[in-house]
């Protein structure tokens, strides 16, 4: 059985900090490409930051240099550091295993940030 489960979520004042975890199961992690997306309110689900196997990154820009994406194969887990949290960062942050060939991609059930004045 697949799992993906985040934590870290929270409420932080805007120029805060936090940092979103996701442990997975039941997936062949060290493989797979994997991802944070987000839903901030009034807009679809986004990418924020992906990371490949090898540890290649990418970025949507408006999170460039504030927030970082990491992993850790020996625990099977993904990281967000986000860092200078704005108030257009608040939304619900879903940790993603991406598609491989045949493996189907999977969704965590989200985590909220909320940033405040």
């Amino acid at each position: 059985q697949v799992q993906l489960v985040e934590s870290g979520g929270g409420l932080v004042q805007a120029g805060g900090s936090l940092r979103l975890s996701c442990v997975t199961s039941g997936i062949t992690f060290r493989l797979r490409p994997m991802a944070w997306y987000r839903q901030t309110p009034g807009k679809q689900r986004e990418l924020a930051a992906s990371i490949t196997s090898g540890g290649g990154t990418n970025y949507q820009d408006s999170v460039k240099g504030r927030f970082t994406i990491s992993r850790d194969n020996a625990k099977n887990t993904v990281y967000l550091e986000m860092n200078s949290l704005k108030l257009e960062d608040t939304g619900v942050y879903y940790c993603k295993a991406e598609r491989l060939g045949s493996w189907s991609d999977y969704w965590g059930q989200g985590t909220q940030v909320t940033v405040s004045s």
